[in-house]
């Protein structure tokens, strides 16, 4: 006589389950295995290249900052034309080379703009505003100051609109720059050189209302006076 069939608790199916699952997987891991440890080993050597270009970064990072360390007492003594090609019987790299060699990094990118007052100062106009131009650090007050030293070029070539909108620009980089005042005042008279008075005006009405307190505003009336003639 047949026995009857032991009827199988819902506990015994959901372990059943557990029991297949466990063996798809480890069946699916097995005939994947070489594929999956292939991705594993990808991921680490992305993860240890990643760590090693950081470091790299930051080791480029820190050489910049010291060669600017030894180049800047040149720049400030006005020397840019040491400041630019350096003073090799002294070791002393120059701007030039410190943007070259570790222009991507953000002390590079702070020789960048020492580089490009250099230039400016030395009159070599368009090698200055390429390197205003060309940075792209973090620093908000080199922002205004790249966007601005563009403006002063443009001016020296009687470019005056284009001028005054970088000017204008660069005093909104940020809140805190002390130069605002004088970046909107040098906008204003480029303006006004432009022949567009009415903007001229809003420039000098604009630091007469928010600028108070700062050395420009004696000058404001007599650039308001030419607006009225």
């Amino acid at each position: 006589m047949l026995e009857a069939r032991k009827k199988i608790s819902k506990k015994e199916m959901k372990e059943d389950k557990l029991v297949t699952t466990y063996y798809k997987i480890q069946n699916l891991f097995l005939e994947n295995q070489a594929r999956i440890l292939i991705g594993v080993g990808v991921v680490a050597v992305l993860v240890v290249a990643i760590i090693l270009y950081s470091n790299k970064r930051a080791g480029n990072n820190q050489s910049a900052a010291t060669m600017l360390a030894k180049v800047m007492p040149l720049y400030d003594e006005s020397n840019y034309k040491e400041a630019i090609d350096g003073v090799p019987a002294a070791h002393i790299d120059g701007l030039k080379k410190i943007v070259s060699e570790y222009g991507s990094t953000e002390q590079g990118e702070t020789a960048k703009i020492y580089l490009a007052n250099a230039y400016a100062f030395t009159n070599n106009n368009d090698a200055a505003f390429e390197m205003y131009n060309d940075y792209s650090g973090s620093n908000m007050l080199f922002k205004a100051t790249a966007l601005a030293g563009k403006a002063g070029i443009l001016e020296s070539k009687k470019e005056y609109e284009k001028a005054a909108d970088l000017y204008i620009d660069a005093s909104k980089v940020t809140k805190s720059n002390p130069s605002n005042a004088e970046y909107i005042v040098k906008a204003g008279i480029a303006y006004l050189k432009a022949g567009n008075k009415e903007e001229a005006k809003n420039a000098f009405d604009t630091v007469k209302k928010d600028y108070k307190n700062m050395a420009y505003m004696f000058e404001l009336d007599k650039y308001l006076s030419q607006i009225e003639e």
